[in-house]
């Protein structure tokens, strides 16, 4: 049994992993609030910005954790190809869940299977990055652990996408950033303590880039586009009007829903 850490490089690695979840959640929510005002290519366009914006958010968040995971006994190197891949599928299954929950015909249901989309992106984008792992030994999984991690990114996003579609204003708005954000952080969290590796000890070459290599310049560069894309959403106009319609059409829903 290899000895694991997952805090080597200090508080830096899970509260910088946790902004940037944050920040990409902040933005994907905003654009999929702005996508329910728009139609036509400009809905298309900001649900389109909110499927980046998360899935990059999310990938970039585990990936700044990974870099303060080590194991005793064997570097980690990461298969390239792999670790793009789970960038892609990050994208390609958040991008179900938004646009089911822009283009949904009732919000409950929205809601439901935007979060189920984007849960299970964010499970996806975890366990193939998981995959890109090279090291002198094999990764096992506790079974419960990979479900409650599942379970748990499904039940944040969910509820990340109830907050901000269902709530007004900027503290809300706030709020449920930080919800999916420590959604997206615990599940990384959960998933990473299911692991265990055995090693098997060698003096062979790893194939792959080591952390510094590879995931630093790629997650250095989704950080700047989110925070970049955070500002300009930030300051563009949003339609006022748009928005108190959107409010009064959803409390009718509810009062429907709930009468």
């Amino acid at each position: 049994m290899g000895h694991m850490d997952h805090f080597s490089a200090g508080w830096v690695t899970p509260v910088l992993s946790y902004a940037m979840a944050c920040v990409g959640s902040a933005l994907g929510l905003r654009c999929t609030v702005r996508a329910l005002e728009a139609t036509g290519a400009s809905k298309r366009n900001w649900l389109t910005l909110a499927s980046f914006a998360i899935g990059s958010g999310i990938w970039t968040m585990h990936f700044v954790a990974m870099m303060g995971f080590s194991v005793e006994g064997t570097p980690i190197r990461y298969d390239v190809p792999m670790t793009v891949l789970s960038l892609v599928m990050a994208i390609a299954v958040v991008s179900a869940g938004v646009f089911t929950a822009g283009y949904g015909r009732s919000r409950v249901t929205a809601v439901v299977l935007g979060g189920l989309g984007t849960g299970l992106g964010v499970a996806a984008m975890h366990y193939t990055g998981m995959a890109a792992l090279n090291l002198h030994g094999s990764v096992g999984y506790d079974p419960l652990l990979v479900i409650a991690s599942v379970a748990i990114a499904v039940a944040a996003a969910t509820a990340a996408l109830t907050l901000s579609l269902i709530v007004r204003g900027p503290v809300l708005a706030a709020l449920a950033a930080l919800v999916m954000g420590l959604a997206v952080s615990s599940m990384h969290y959960t998933a990473m303590y299911a692991v265990t590796v055995h090693l098997a000890p060698s003096n062979a070459e790893l194939a792959g880039a080591t952390a510094t290599e590879f995931l630093f310049p790629l997650a250095v560069l989704l950080g700047s586009f989110l925070f970049l894309t955070s500002a300009y959403v930030a300051l563009s106009p949003t339609g006022k009007r748009h928005e108190s319609a959107v409010a009064a059409e959803l409390l009718r829903e509810v009062e429907l829903t709930t009468a």
